[in-house]
């Protein structure tokens, strides 16, 4: 079943580890792909040194204060378009990382896999005929880590348990 508005208004916190064995779907044409999500991360707010909305709404942040439930799709290091989900209410930025899926550890070769680009940027996943989550109730254990990459962050947000793996 796809993921209804209600759930996405939790904050990035909570859904993190919830989205854990929900499906990321993603139809291509007349071929839906459909595959369990395995590993996450919680980006919080602007006090949040490793969040992108960290310095403020800008033009490539001002999705991340939309109301949950959209798609925040940006280039990374100028190779790998990474995806995330925004989350929790309008105007507070906040969005959850999709790292990995079954199949494709890595958030640069799970989107490159599912085609996954710039143009689902601001994608309304509850009412999307191309990008979704479903829940069927399956649920993983997990571990909860520091992120990854996030060198840049102040020692405080680089200690924050907010990646979420598949144990």
């Amino acid at each position: 079943m796809k993921i209804n508005l209600d759930f996405y208004t939790l904050s990035a916190i909570e859904l993190a580890p919830k989205l854990l064995g929900m499906k990321l779907c993603r139809k291509i044409g007349n071929k839906t792909i459909k595959l369990r999500i395995t590993e996450t991360e919680s980006y919080f707010g602007e006090s949040d040194t490793a969040c992108h909305a960290h310095k403020g709404k800008t033009e490539r942040t001002k999705i991340l204060y939309e109301r949950g439930g959209v798609a925040y799709v940006y280039l990374c290091y100028g190779l790998h378009n990474l995806l995330n989900v925004v989350t929790g209410e309008k105007d507070f930025p906040q969005a959850v990382l999709i790292r990995g899926v079954e199949g494709f550890d890595g958030p640069g070769k799970l989107t490159k896999a599912l085609s996954i680009d710039r143009t689902l940027n601001d994608e309304d996943l509850v009412t999307s005929k191309r990008l979704w989550i479903e829940d069927d109730g399956c649920r993983f254990n997990y571990d909860a880590t520091k992120r990854i990459g996030i060198d840049y962050a102040t020692p405080e947000y680089r200690e924050k348990l907010w990646r979420f793996v598949k144990a």
